[in-house]
């Protein structure tokens, strides 16, 4: 049988705030993932990726 809902604790200001940057930090951490691996492979590919033909 499925237990009945329940409630959740409201957060505090400075539990909000808290995960507000938490969230913050992952997500510029996972963008600058993002850029590293973008510029990663725009370095392996070298300078003549861009003059290739089509």
């Amino acid at each position: 049988m499925a237990d009945p809902e329940v409630p959740y604790r409201q957060l505090t200001p400075q539990e909000e705030a808290r995960r507000r940057k938490r969230s913050i930090a992952i997500a510029l951490a996972l963008g600058a993932w993002v850029l590293l691996f973008f510029v990663l492979t725009i370095v392996k590919l070298g300078p003549q990726i861009l003059s290739r033909p089509l």
